[in-house]
C-alpha cells in the first residue's frame, strides 16, 4: 500500500535507537526525508550512518526539554527542507517506583519529561505542520496510560496525563493538524537488554529470558513486540491514508491490555 508519504518531511524525536530509529527507517522507506534528534552525539551519529543509505537524513543533537535546543532543531529543519509534514514524538522512558518511594523531585522530573517532550516540539513545529496541508503528529505513549502498574506509579500517572493532552490537542488543532498516538506494551529495546544483562540467572540465553518474561507478563502473543511493528503503526497514522483519523490511538501490546 502506498501511504502517500513520498517527498514529505518527518521529524522523529528520540530517533537514535529503538522505536525512534525503526520509525525513521520505515519513513525513509516510504520516500520521506527524515530528521532525527537525540541527546547522545555518538549514538546519534551511529544512527545517522545506519540510516543514510536508506534516504535523506538530518541528525541534530537536541535535548527536547531545552526550548533553545528545540528551536535550534526547528531552524535546522527549516534550513534543510523548509517543511515538516509529520512530527513523531518518541522521547521518554519508564521510571520504576511506587508511590511510597517516589520523591517530589522524581515526580517533577517525570511529569516535566512526559509533558514537555510533547509541548516543546509541538509548539516549535506547529507553524510548519499547519503549512503542510497534511500535517500530522503521532506520539509514542505507553499502555500504562490506561493500565497502570503499582511499581511504575509515577510514569503511569504521567502517561495518562499525556494521553489526555493529546486528546485535547486533537480537537484544538483540527481540522488542519491530526493528532494520534500509539500505546505500546513490552517492546524489545535497550532498556530490556540492560535488564537481561543484569539478570540473576545467567544460565538463560536471551531468547529464553525474553520468552519467560512474556509468559510471566501474560502476553497472549507470547513474545515482546519489535520496534518495527510500532513503526508500521506510526507510519500509517502519520500518513494521508489515515486522513479521517484524529484523537485516536493504536494499541501495540500483543494483547496485554485488559481494559475495554
Amino acid at each position: 500500500m502506498d501511504l502517500g508519504l513520498r517527498g514529505k518531511v518527518a521529524v522523529v524525536t528520540g530517533g537514535s535507537s529503538g522505536i525512534g530509529l525503526a520509525t525513521a527507517r520505515r519513513l525513509l522507506g516510504e520516500g520521506m526525508a527524515v530528521a532525527i534528534c537525540g541527546r547522545d552525539p555518538v549514538r546519534l551519529e551511529q544512527a545517522r550512518a545506519s540510516l543514510s543509505s536508506h534516504g535523506d537524513v538530518l541528525a541534530q543533537q537536541c535535548d527536547i526539554l531545552d526550548k533553545a535546543n528545540v528551536l535550534a532543531l526547528c531552524h535546522a529543519v527549516t534550513v534543510w527542507r523548509g517543511a515538516c509534514d509529520l512530527l513523531v514524538n518518541n522521547a521518554g522512558q519508564g521510571r520504576v517506583s511506587t508511590f511510597a518511594d517516589t520523591t517530589d523531585e522524581a515526580w517533577h522530573e517525570e511529569l516535566t519529561l512526559k509533558f514537555f517532550s510533547q509541548i516543546n516540539t509541538i509548539r516549535a513545529f506547529e507553524a510548519m505542520l499547519r503549512a503542510s496541508g497534511q500535517g500530522a503528529i503521532v506520539a509514542v505513549n505507553s499502555l500504562l496510560a490506561y493500565q497502570p502498574e503499582p511499581h511504575m506509579v509515577c510514569t503511569s500517572a504521567a502517561r495518562a496525563g499525556v494521553q489526555n493532552l493529546l486528546k485535547s490537542l486533537a480537537g484544538e488543532l483540527a481540522p488542519v493538524i491530526r493528532v494520534n498516538s500509539v500505546v505500546v506494551g513490552l517492546i524489545e529495546s535497550g532498556q530490556w537488554d540492560r535488564r537481561f544483562a543484569a539478570r540473576e540467572d545467567k544460565s538463560n540465553d536471551r531468547d529464553t529470558w525474553f520468552s519467560d518474561l512474556a509468559r510471566k507478563k501474560n502476553i497472549p502473543l507470547a513474545r515482546l513486540g519489535l520496534p518495527e511493528e510500532v513503526a508500521n503503526a506510526i507510519a500509517f497514522l502519520g500518513s494521508p491514508v489515515a486522513s479521517y483519523t484524529t484523537g485516536s490511538q493504536i494499541e501495540i501490546s500483543g494483547g496485554l491490555s485488559r481494559h475495554i
